[in-house]
This record gives C-alpha cells, structure tokens and sequence, in this order.
C-alpha cells in the first residue's frame, strides 16, 4: 500500500531564546525549476528574532503563504513587528509580503539597493516603509541583537543580502548553502547524507554565476559564525567549514577557458527560469557559464564577457511588443564586441507575442552569427519538459564550442602523437557488455548507449554504469530514482546501437519506433533485448568527466534464452 504524502505544514523550532525558525515544508516538488529537480521536497526557512525590537527574515512565497501567516500570528503579536529582512526578492515572495503588510502595516522593509528597486515594480499598490542598507550597515534590535549586512548579489538575485547576528553567532544566508530536501531533521547531523543534495543545489543555482558566487564567499569567510542559516534546507552546524571548503572546490572546477556569456532579462521570472535550466546544461558540458541579468549588470562587465567568451545566448522576455530597453542595450554591446566566429542563442518567454525573440535573432543573423539552436520560445510558464529540453539545448550548445575549439587547437607533434594512440589503444582492449540504460520519470524519458557497465557487489545484487557529465539522462540518474539496463544480444544488437548512438534533438522522444515494454518500476524494457535489470541507483562518485553510478537491483529477466551478450571493442579508450 503506497504511504501517503503528508500535507504541507509550517515546523517551528526554537534556535535559542531569542530566535524562531519556521520551517514551511512540503514534501512534494515545490516547482517545475531545475533546482527542484530530485523531488525531495524542500522547506522554506524563516527566521524571527525578538530584541527589544522584533524582525522578521526571508518569509516564504506564496505556496506557504496561508499557513505560515496562521502560524506566525500564533507564536507573535504582528502589531508588535518591527522589521521584515529580506534575502531576496521576487514576485512569489512578495504575494507573502503584501499579506504581511496588511496585518502589520507599520514594519519597516530591511533590504539591499537593488532590492528596494524591484519592491517598487512588485509592489506597485503598496507604499511600504523601506531602508536601504549597504555593506556594514548594522540594525539594532537591542538585548545585543546588532544584525550586519553583506549585500552578496548574483544575476539570478540582484538584490541578495546575507545577515548575521554576533549574539548568536549566526549567518543567515539566504540562496547560499541550502538543499532543496524535506524531513524533521532541522540540522545537519549526519551531514554526508545531504552530500548529493547539496551539490546538486549548488550546480542549479550557483554554478551559473561562479564570479559573484565566489566574491559572496569571500564576503562572508572570516565572519565567525558557528551556525549557518539558509533559505531552504537544514541549518549548518557540524558541516559549515565543510561546505564552504565544498562551494570553493565547486567554483574551481566550474572555471574553464571556454566559455558563454549568457544575458538575460526577467520580467515574471518566466525567462529568468529558462536561463537557469539552460546555463545548468552548459555547465554539466564543462563550459563555464558568465550569465548577466541586464537590469543590473555593469555594461562593462558584459562587454569584458562578451570579449573572451566562445559563445553567447540571449534572453528576452517581450513586454508590449518590444524587448525591454536594458535587453535593447545589451544588445548593442554583444554585436559592437563580438567576433563573427562566436556561436549564437536566443530564447525567450512571453504572454501573448514574442517580438522580443524575434528581434534579437534577426539581428543576430543578419550581423552574420552562427545560430546554435533555433530559437527558444516558452509562452507563460515553463513545464518540466520544456525545461529539461532547454537543459539539454545548453549541454548542445557547450558540446558545438567544446568540437569548434578542438579544431582550432594545434596538432600534435609525431612522439608526443605516438604515445597518445598508444595509450588510447590500450584503453580501447578493455571490454564490457553493451547495454542501453532507459529511465523514465513522471513526463521525462530518458536513454543512452552504455558499454561501462559492471557487477560490483553480490549481496544486494549491484553493479556500476559510467554516465557522462554531459549526458541528457544524467540529471535522471540521482538517489533513488529507478532506471532499465536493457543487456542487448550479439548478432541483434545493431539496429538498437545505431538508433541509441545517433545525436537526438533537444527533447527529441528517444523510443520512437523502438519496441517497449513498461517495467514494474516505470522504466521501459526494450523487447530485443537479451536480458533486462530493473534497478534502483544507491549511490553516486563524481569522476573526472563522468557520474559513477552504483545501483541494486531485485528483478530481471533474460528475454532470449540462447542468446550471447553483445560485446563492445573499441579501437580507442578516450572516445566511443
């Protein structure tokens, strides 16, 4: 009998004396945004402190707004609140807020400049007491309660702003260090276990923005903080050094020669979504991503980026039949300084119209720029599957720069050649089955071609598959999630082969003309297949450019009882 979801509820926990965390929880997907992707769940973090003055931090969007609204009013008198901090803003935060400023209209709105800009757009009815505070500014709440601000922007979030209380010893901040995963733990005891949900928060979120990611660490580095706080997730206590040791590492690995400059502007937070699903895509390639909101990016920033970048993509979303002037602007500066041997993209959301799409594209061509995908077109909001496609477009499009790079680079002198084909030649001796990996989740499939594939354990019956970085099925491919390894069977394995290894379209169905049948755990058999697994994956080890992904499993079935195993041998071991 399937366990029941439990319902969203708002879990308060007293951090000390003087401060509250309201927890709101859900233990479904929140959103449909790439950062939501393992379906954990998430929980939204606010924060109350109680001074002689009382402040309110981060309170949640509208998905938690009814509930915690109940709950706040429980545990406080909101005639008596003083101050609302906000770590960011955005048009979902603010349906929260503008509840709160019925019930407590004489709060005082604590944010950063960029921040405060927004609030007059996403708070057009409101006329809200606003102060406005830059780097170490500090805001008294009495009973030693002097909260420090470091404003910590990145594209996605101009107006970021990490708090710190020296009485508690705590950091709150916001998008830094959080995991989008759901239970009653409130902190990270045991905190190998929130490893693969930590980093793959990171890689949604802060990857995109290394540059601002890594000046915000330096930021808040020597503050001596035992307790971080963030928005979403456990607090971190036994893992804070840990995990800044982690986000430093990550940022390492993120910088690379080649890069693209990705600018975007926002209107709804439609067209900021798709730029986070396809900068995800970039990076999982191994191309570092430069991405530029337009609302606040420095002109001179976009152009330095725009110089030394390999390629360029464009976001727009199209309010009254026009690009909004900031994108207008960025444009002028991409064509004034981009060479014609960069690649391309646009994208982009509208209501009614997409003029904005068009505009940058026809200029594009007609400056003479290589287009590396057709243009992105999302009317309102983005579902699941067009953001998993707008992922995959970006992996494409960091592969097209990763191939046109490789051409340019010198060629090898004759020894140092001669011991590479060697090397490569004897990787390529070692062999192992073919197999096709098929996966499927709720309205993503998944599938790929695999010849790294091998038993690992008896006891449970596991094994490991290879998947590289750059794979459209990796991101299928985390804890807990189910996949099919379809063994297939020499002397009828070509046709499956050569479909599996052709390049698909972004969001292109996989299955087509294939024979399937469904497993019991979702996934797709395929019916010519020699044997089938149907497996669940247990663990993950990041390796060089692939995942190694370690999986058990309790059911299969050998389909062609005198068949033989296909066996793959390569002439080299550092392609397929």
């Amino acid at each position: 009998m399937a366990v029941a979801t439990p319902p969203r509820d708002i879990q308060p926990y007293l951090v000390s004396d003087d401060v509250l965390l309201l927890r709101s929880r859900t233990w479904d997907r929140l959103k449909f945004e790439i950062e939501y992707g393992l379906q954990k769940g998430t929980t939204a973090n606010s924060y109350l402190i109680t001074g002689e003055k009382t402040a309110l931090l981060d309170p949640p969007g509208e998905s938690f707004s009814e509930l915690f609204l109940t709950e706040i009013q429980n545990r406080t008198d909101l005639s008596q609140l003083d101050y609302i901090v906000l770590g960011h803003t955005n048009p979902n935060r603010c349906f929260t807020l503008k509840a709160l400023l019925k019930l407590a209209p004489q709060v005082t709105l604590v944010c950063s400049n960029p921040a405060a800009i927004a609030l007059k757009d996403l708070l057009k009815d409101e006329t809200p007491k606003v102060q406005i505070v830059k780097s170490g500014d500090t805001l008294d709440l009495g009973k030693g309660h002097g909260l420090e601000f470091i404003p910590t922007p990145t594209p996605r979030f101009p107006g970021h702003l990490c708090t710190y209380d020296p009485q508690e010893e705590i950091l709150f901040t916001d998008k830094f260090f959080g995991a989008h995963v759901c239970g009653n733990q409130v902190f990270d005891e045991g905190w190998q276990f929130y490893d693969e949900d930590r980093r793959y928060y990171f890689d949604c979120v802060m990857a995109s923005s290394i540059r601002q990611t890594l000046a915000g660490l330096n930021k808040i580095e020597d503050i001596p903080a035992k307790i971080y706080a963030p928005g979403h997730g456990p607090l971190i206590r036994y893992s804070r050094q840990e995990l800044f040791n982690n986000y430093r590492h990550w940022i390492e690995k993120q910088k690379n020669e080649l890069s693209v400059a990705l600018i975007y502007a926002s209107a709804y937070g439609n067209t900021a979504t798709v730029a986070q699903a396809i900068a995800h895509g970039i990076s999982k390639a191994g191309v570092m991503v430069e991405t530029f909101n337009a609302e606040h990016a420095d002109p001179e920033e976009i152009k330095g980026a725009i110089s030394r970048c390999s390629g360029f993509i464009m976001g727009s979303p199209t309010l009254g039949g026009h690009a909004p002037t900031q994108i207008q602007t960025a444009l002028g500066i991409v064509l004034n300084n981009a060479d014609k041997n960069k690649l391309a993209g646009v994208f982009g959301s509208f209501g009614w119209s997409g003029e904005a799409i068009d505009l940058l594209e026809g200029k594009f061509k007609d400056a003479g720029y290589q287009m590396g995908f057709e243009p992105i077109r999302v009317k309102f909001k983005p579902t699941e599957v067009t953001l998993k496609t707008c992922e995959e477009t970006g992996t494409d499009f960091a592969q097209a720069i990763k191939k046109a790079a490789k051409r340019r680079q010198p060629k090898q002198n004759v020894a140092s050649t001669s011991q590479s084909d060697n090397l490569e030649q004897a990787l390529g001796r070692i062999v192992g089955s073919l197999c096709i990996v098929t996966t499927q989740q709720d309205n993503l499939s998944g599938a790929m071609l695999a010849s790294w594939v091998s038993q690992a354990t008896f006891t449970p019956p596991g094994f490991t598959v290879a998947v590289a970085k750059e794979r459209a099925i990796e991101s299928l491919l985390h804890k807990g999630t189910n996949f099919v390894i379809n063994v297939l069977q020499e002397g009828n394995h070509l046709g499956l082969m050569k479909h599996f290894l052709k390049p698909f379209a972004p969001g292109e169905d996989r299955f087509a003309g294939v024979a399937t049948e469904t497993a019991d755990n979702g996934c797709q058999i395929l019916t010519e297949a020699l044997a089938y697994l149907e497996c669940t994956v247990a663990n993950r080890l990041e390796c060089g450019d692939h995942w190694v992904i370690y999986a058990t499993t309790d059911k299969g079935k050998v389909l062609q009882n005198n068949g033989m195993t296909a066996i793959h041998h390569r002439k080299s071991g550092t392609h397929y």
